[in-house]
C-alpha cells in the first residue's frame, strides 16, 4: 500500500479511483497547446515562468512578484521549507502526506493535531496547538483526503494569532478550483504576509504528467529566498505553454465544478444507502468508512481506490474515492453493492 494515489504501473487495474483528477479530462485548448509546446522545444523555456507568472497574478490583482511558478506543487512546498528552514512545523491530521515528507527533508520537528473524528475541521484545538515555537503550519483547503473547507473566519483568526507569532502559514489549494474560487484564501495574501498559498492545475485540468504549480505570497523577499530553492528552468516549455491556456479556462472550472458536485451528491446518497460512512467534504473525492476490506476486494475486480489507514488520524476500513464519469462511478457502484448487500 504507499503513500499516494495512482499506483497502476504493472498492475491490472481497469479503472483508478485512487486519484483525484478532473473525471471532465483535459479541454480541447489545453490539448492544443502542449502539441503547439512540440515545436518549442528546440530553445530553452523562459527561465523565470514571466508570462506566465504575470497572467497568474493578473487574474488575481496581484503583481508578478507575487507569483512563483513550479513544477507541481510537490517542488514549492520543498522549496518552501528549505528556504524557510523551520525548526518546528504543526501539521492538523489526517491530511496529505507530503507535508510530513518536506518537513523531514528541512529536518524539522513535528507536531500534529489530530482533528476529530468525523468532523475533521480545523477547531479550537488546533489554536491552542500553536505555540511560540512553531515556526510553519501547513494547512489545506480542502483538506486531503476529507474534502473539508475550512471556515474563513476561522482562517483569519488562525492568520491573525500566526502574524503576531511570526509563524508562517502554507495553505495548500490544490483542490479548491473543484470547490469554486469564491472558497479560496487567496485573497487573503494582500493582508497576510504570513500567507503562503500554494495551488496547481494538475487535478483540476488532468494534466498529472505535465507537473505545474504555483505559489501566491506578498513577502517579496521570502519570495526571492524561496526562488533560489528552485532549480534553474524549473517550468518545461510544456508546463509554461499550459498554463497560459489553464489560466483563461474559467468556463471549464465552472463547467467541472457543477459536475462533480452533482456526481458527489449522487455517489454520497447511493454510498449511505449501502450502510457506508461518507465524510460530507466538498472536494472531488470521497472519504468513506465501511467494516469490509474494501481495497482488496475491489482490487481484484480491477479497481483500485485510495486505502487511507496508513494517514496519520486515521485507521483500518477509512477509503478514499475518487469522483469519475457517471458511467465509472456506476460501475464502482454496482461492485461495491455486491459485497456491501
Amino acid at each position: 500500500m504507499g503513500i499516494h494515489g495512482g499506483d497502476i504501473i504493472g498492475r491490472n487495474i481497469d479503472m483508478d479511483f485512487s486519484v483525484n483528477l478532473n473525471p471532465l479530462g483535459m479541454p480541447e485548448a489545453l490539448r492544443q497547446a502542449l502539441t503547439d509546446a512540440v515545436d518549442k522545444c528546440c530553445i530553452y523555456p523562459d527561465i523565470s515562468s514571466s508570462f506566465l507568472r504575470r497572467k497568474t497574478a493578473l487574474r488575481r490583482d496581484l503583481a508578478e512578484e507575487d507569483v512563483l511558478a513550479g513544477s507541481g506543487a510537490s517542488e514549492i512546498l520543498m522549496a518552501i521549507v528549505h528556504a524557510i528552514h523551520p525548526a518546528k512545523v504543526l501539521i492538523p491530521v489526517p491530511s496529505f502526506y507530503g507535508y510530513e515528507y518536506v518537513a523531514d527533508a528541512a529536518g524539522a520537528d513535528k507536531i500534529f493535531h489530530v482533528m476529530k473524528a468525523d468532523e475533521y475541521e480545523p477547531d479550537e484545538g488546533l489554536m491552542d496547538s500553536i505555540s511560540d515555537d512553531v515556526d510553519l503550519i501547513f494547512l489545506a483547503n480542502p483538506n486531503n483526503p476529507t474534502g473539508k473547507l475550512i471556515d474563513r473566519s476561522y482562517m483569519i483568526d488562525l492568520l491573525k494569532k500566526c502574524r503576531d507569532k511570526k509563524i508562517r502559514v502554507v495553505l495548500d489549494e490544490c483542490f479548491i478550483d473543484f470547490c469554486g474560487e469564491d472558497h479560496s484564501m487567496t485573497d487573503l495574501v494582500r493582508e497576510y504576509d504570513n500567507l503562503l498559498v500554494v495551488r496547481a492545475y494538475t487535478k483540476i485540468f488532468a494534466i498529472p504528467g505535465v507537473r505545474l504549480g504555483f505559489l501566491i505570497c506578498t513577502d517579496r523577499e521570502l519570495n526571492k529566498q524561496i526562488a533560489k530553492q528552485l532549480p534553474e528552468w524549473n517550468v518545461s516549455t510544456f508546463a509554461q505553454a499550459a498554463g497560459v491556456v489553464c489560466a483563461d479556462e474559467q468556463g471549464y472550472i465552472f463547467k467541472t465544478v457543477e459536475y462533480v458536485k452533482n456526481e458527489r451528491e449522487y455517489m454520497s446518497g447511493r454510498l449511505r444507502e449501502m450502510g457506508v460512512w461518507v465524510c460530507s467534504g466538498e472536494a472531488d473525492f470521497l472519504l468513506i468508512k465501511c467494516d469490509i476490506p474494501l481495497y482488496d476486494l475491489l482490487l481484484k475486480r480491477g479497481i483500485l481506490i485510495r486505502d487511507c489507514e496508513n494517514y496519520r488520524g486515521l485507521t483500518r476500513g477509512y477509503y478514499r474515492i475518487g469522483i469519475r464519469t457517471r458511467e465509472e462511478n456506476d460501475r464502482l457502484l454496482k461492485v461495491m453493492g455486491e459485497y456491501l448487500g
